[in-house]
């Protein structure tokens, strides 16, 4: 139109043009001409804009208290109207949720509804540029949803490890029973970096490594074993898995081709009566969950063709195919890659050494007592610990163990004596808890409820008087032990006059006379 007009003020508008104008936009030419009838007379070059409602911060915030519930929200708009008599000002539900779909994305209603997971799934995300092997490595925590029994007792169990980015091989893996702490990420990384066996033939030296901001990850342990080796170490956003896809969809990976199929999966889909547990005879015992795990990883290194990878390979034909050069640690430099030092001087004695208020011993301590040196451990196991010299940065003396450990029955005995004072006083909170806790009635009106259970005068009377009778400092005895006279040679203080003297007081002291 803007052209039209153009030659129209010129005098140079002719059918034609109008014509031509109609055959490219597919109108008719009725239509073109109504078009610049009307430009000539209001000036306007397009279509009228028609007024709409629009979403306000004061809407949008309505919306996230209602979850997106649009007419939830048209409610309490038209009841806030109505009461202050201005019920015209409020459009209609079906304006009011034209102007949610086309002010707002599918992405934020969806986060409206279900939170920030739910918008995420509408997010476009990058893809990062196609790098070498050992060019970046991920590392992640998996709390694996599967029952298995260790000693006894039914624990679910963690995975540590680091996949290779380029070539989706699995360098590292540590598997815990508990939640992991930083020896779980020093093991795995220990296993990514060395090609021996039985961790080769991937791994070596990353060019970095991603992490989130688990503080395991961010140990200053982590941080030392890496920095010697000047591979730094992400820190990315928290919250934001995104960021470091490739051992997310490892995590996913591993639940649907594996661990849905294992006895004791603790997300598999049942039927609508009461949940049952499997079993705990029919459960995998943890070493051999953790030789299916690895087993399963040897699969995904050989013979699982991820989509990620280009020509159907496998990671480990991605790997061979990679002609960047592997940098290989030597291992006598990763013997001893996941210890700690606490940085004191300690000497051998003839119980050993002492560490943590223990002595541990060994048969090379034989002829070196009074020799100073210096003691690093494992993260979270002190069973063993290695000794090493004071001078430049140490060499390695031997290895220490524990005298005097419990035995396998003993461990058990006090695990046993444990649980029971655990439920013992699980038991003694829980009825705390009820006792403290007022329950009501339920109500069908706008009143008050009633209690649902009503003491009389006499119970209440009893309680308190039972509790009375265990204060704490009610039972304090500071009289129990009656301190002992001072030395003869103490000077007394003077009796108040009118203060009776005690019998056993003698005035055999200087200066001293009768008082008659």
């Amino acid at each position: 139109m803007a052209r039209l007009m153009e030659l129209d003020s010129r005098g140079e508008l002719t059918t034609a043009h109008v014509r031509l104008v109609a055959s490219a936009l597919g109108v008719s030419l009725r239509t073109v001409w109504s078009w610049v009838a009307v430009a000539r007379r209001e000036g306007r070059l397009s279509a009228r804009t028609p007024t709409r409602v629009s979403v306000s911060a004061d809407v949008r915030a309505r919306l996230a208290v209602w979850g997106g519930n649009v007419a939830a929200v048209h409610r309490e708009l038209l009841a806030e109207a109505v009461k202050a008599g201005v019920a015209d000002s409020v459009p209609s539900l079906r304006a009011l949720q034209r102007a949610v779909r086309e002010d707002l994305s599918v992405g934020e209603r969806a986060g409206l509804r279900g939170g920030e997971a739910a918008r995420r799934r509408y997010d476009v995300y990058g893809k990062r540029p196609s790098t070498h092997r050992n060019a970046c490595w991920e590392g992640d925590h998996k709390r694996i949803p599967v029952r298995v029994v260790l000693d006894g007792a039914v624990v679910c169990p963690w995975v540590t490890w680091f996949i290779d980015v380029a070539s989706k091989v699995i360098v590292g893996v540590a598997v815990t029973p508990h939640q992991p702490a930083r020896d779980a990420v020093l093991a795995a990384l220990r296993a990514g970096i060395s090609r021996q066996e039985p961790y080769g033939p991937f791994g070596g030296l990353p060019g970095r490594v991603r992490v989130d901001r688990g503080k395991d990850f961010l140990s200053k342990a982590v941080s030392r074993a890496l920095g010697a080796f000047a591979v730094p170490v992400d820190d990315l956003p928290a919250y934001k898995p995104y960021r470091k896809g490739t051992v997310e969809a490892l995590n996913g990976a591993v639940e649907e081709m594996l661990l849905v199929s294992l006895p004791g999966y603790t997300r598999r889909a049942r039927p609508a009566e009461a949940y049952r547990a499997d079993p705990v005879e029919d459960l995998l015992p943890y070493p051999d969950f953790v030789k299916v795990l690895l087993d399963w990883v040897a699969w995904w290194n050989t013979e699982h063709r991820p989509a990620g990878l280009t020509g159907g390979r496998t990671p480990a034909q991605a790997w061979e195919a990679d002609p960047a050069p592997v940098e290989d640690v030597p291992e006598d430099r990763l013997a001893f890659f996941a210890l700690e030092d606490d940085g004191r001087i300690r000497k051998i004695t003839t119980n050993g050494v002492s560490w943590r208020h223990r002595a541990y011993i060994a048969d090379w301590m034989a002829g070196h007592v009074g020799t100073r040196v210096r003691l690093r451990y494992l993260p979270h196991f002190d069973g063993r610990i290695e000794v090493f010299s004071t001078e430049g940065w140490g060499r390695h003396l031997g290895s220490a163990y524990l005298a005097e450990a419990a035995t396998p029955a003993q461990r058990r005995a006090l695990s046993r004596v444990r649980e029971s004072r655990a439920r013992a006083l699980k038991a003694d909170l829980k009825a705390a808890e009820k006792l403290r806790r007022t329950r009501y009635t339920a109500t069908t009106t706008a009143a008050a409820p009633g209690r649902r259970r009503t003491e009389t005068a006499s119970e209440a009377e009893a309680e308190i008087v039972r509790a009375q009778a265990v204060d704490l400092a009610a039972r304090a005895l500071p009289d129990l032990i009656p301190p002992r006279d001072p030395p003869a040679g103490w000077a007394r203080p003077r009796p108040r006059p009118g203060t009776a003297v005690p019998a056993d007081t003698t005035d055999t002291e200087p200066g001293s006379g009768s008082r008659e």
